[in-house]
Order: structure tokens, then C-alpha cells, then sequence
């Protein structure tokens, strides 16, 4: 490989990494506030909005004419703000573990989109990770049937299906300006959550939570953008699965949270299967090629 390019590699992998820790956090910004979903989502969507607007600004000062969304975009848009509420609710009624670990599955219910609605036929190796990976939720959700945590499973399955959705109209609408629907999505939230809530009603603390939520959220954001375009897709998906061990291990040291036997049972089945399915794509791949899918990040994310 030459120097050049593996310079570019090793950079790739550092932003990918660096962003999977950033996405890894949101459970605990999440758990570590008392304000409500609604008021979270509407004050860290302002600060994402202004940090990821004033970036995608930046990249395309040339050619702002780009940044037109269209009905395309708005429905991105749209989609991105969906899924953030559903993202931060689930956490606030559900184990961390249990939300990144059902978010885990985004590619392989993508994959069944798509071939529903797409007519686009998975390959063998997919579909037998797919059904490894809903052996492993269901592990995790019926474990939950009875207790106070269904409904937070149920969300994140919500979420996860809003995700793969997501990713679907992003691989459908390669000309629509995706990270700048992002960003417009985060200003939905911001708007919404003044018409559903009272934003005001926070403490200075939750407020500074919240606030260093928003520019986490940004922050992976923006990595992941940068490296996922230096790296080939099974690459940028296995680093990014990272993401669920990482999850559960600060949910763990931070908040003394520590998921239930099922739970670990039933995201040890979805990690194997991921990393088993990336690692596999990576071999036959050889590791070359940037990235040209488009993972949803980090939901709510």
C-alpha cells in the first residue's frame, strides 16, 4: 500500500474509532439528566444543528446551492428528527445495553427493506446474520415481557426500524444532501420540542448535560462522516460495531448499570453475528475501496 494511502487509512480508522466513543456516550448523557425526551431532544438538537450546520457550511461554501433539500431531503429530515426522539425515549425506559444492542441490527433490517420494497435480494451470508441478529433481540425483548422495561425495548426496535428506513432513502437519494438533512433534523427537533414541551424548564445542570450531549453528538457525527469516506464500507461497519461493547462498558463504570443475564446473552448473539458478517466482507473485500454506504449514525444519532 502506498505511503499515502495507508497515511490515509490509518486516518480513516482513527476518526471512525474517535467517533464510535462519541456515539457510545449518548445512553449516559441521556440517563445522567432528569429533564424529559422531549426537552433533551429539543436543546441538544440546537446545539448539533448549529455545530453540524456551521460544518457542512463550511465544506460546501463554494457551492451553497447544493444545501436545497427538496422533498427528498425534508423526508430525511424528517425521518432523522423521528428517530432521535424515539433514540433518547428508549433510553430513559430500558437498559443502555438493550438499545445498542437492538440498534446493532440497523444493517440487516435495512437489508429486508430493501429487498421487500426494493426487490434488491440479500446475499446468504446476510440473511443468516439477520437471522442470528433477530435470535439475539428476541432474546432481549422477551425478556423484558412482564417488567418495566418492554416498552423501552419497544422503542428502540421503533428506532431501529426508523434507522434502516433512514438508510434506505439515503442509499435511494444519492443526490440529496444527507448531512445537511441531518442537520435540518436536529432543528426540527429543537422547533418541535417548543410545541410539545417547555425547553425552559431545565436546570442549569441537566442544561449543561444536554448542551455537552449536543456536541457529542456533532462531534461523532462529523468523525464518522470524515473517516467513512477514507475507508471501505465492512471496515467503517466493524469499527462502528465497536460502538455496542463500548455502550454497555461506560453504562457500566458511569451509571453502575449492569444488564440483566438475558440481555448479555442476547447482545452477545447480535455482536458475534456483526462482527462475524464485517469481518467477513473486509476478507473478501481485501480492505480496499472507500466507503460508499451511508450507516445511520448512531441513532439518535
Amino acid at each position: 500500500m502506498p505511503q499515502s494511502r495507508q497515511s490515509s487509512h490509518v486516518l480513516g480508522i482513527a476518526l471512525v474509532v474517535a467517533s464510535t466513543v462519541f456515539f457510545a456516550l449518548a445512553g449516559i448523557f441521556t440517563k445522567s439528566t432528569s429533564a424529559d425526551p422531549w426537552t433533551i431532544a429539543c436543546w441538544r438538537g440546537l446545539i448539533a444543528w448549529l455545530v453540524i450546520g456551521a460544518y457542512v457550511l463550511v465544506r460546501r461554501s463554494s457551492n451553497v446551492q447544493s444545501l436545497r433539500l427538496g422533498w427528498r431531503g425534508w423526508a430525511l429530515a424528517t425521518m432523522a428528527a423521528a428517530m432521535s426522539v424515539l433514540f433518547i425515549a428508549s433510553f430513559k425506559q430500558t437498559y443502555v445495553a438493550n438499545v445498542t444492542v437492538i440498534y446493532a441490527t440497523v444493517p440487516f433490517m435495512a437489508a429486508a427493506i430493501d429487498w421487500a420494497v426494493l426487490r434488491v435480494a440479500p446475499r446468504a451470508r446476510t440473511l443468516v446474520t439477520a437471522l442470528a441478529c433477530l435470535v439475539g433481540v428476541a432474546t432481549i425483548v422477551a425478556a423484558g415481557i412482564g417488567g418495566d422495561r418492554l416498552a423501552g425495548d419497544a422503542l428502540a426496535l421503533a428506532m431501529t426500524f426508523c434507522c434502516a428506513i433512514y438508510l434506505v432513502m439515503v442509499r435511494a437519494y444519492r443526490d440529496t444532501p444527507a448531512v445537511w438533512a441531518a442537520a435540518v433534523g436536529s432543528l426540527l427537533l429543537f422547533i418541535l420540542g417548543w410545541a410539545v414541551t417547555d425547553p425552559l424548564a431545565i436546570s442549569a445542570r441537566d442544561f449543561q448535560v444536554v448542551a455537552a450531549f449536543g456536541v457529542s453528538f456533532a462531534a461523532a457525527f462529523i468523525l464518522w462522516t470524515e473517516g467513512a469516506r477514507l475507508l471501505a464500507a465492512a471496515e467503517v461497519g466493524l469499527l462502528g460495531a465497536a460502538e455496542v461493547p463500548l455502550a454497555i462498558l461506560f453504562a457500566w463504570l458511569i451509571l453502575a448499570e449492569a444488564p440483566p443475564l438475558y440481555s448479555m446473552l442476547g447482545g452477545a448473539i447480535v455482536l458475534i453475528a456483526v462482527f462475524a458478517h464485517a469481518s467477513r466482507d473486509i476478507w473478501a473485500s481485501g480492505g480496499q475501496g472507500r466507503s460508499r454506504e451511508a450507516r445511520a449514525p448512531a441513532a439518535g444519532e
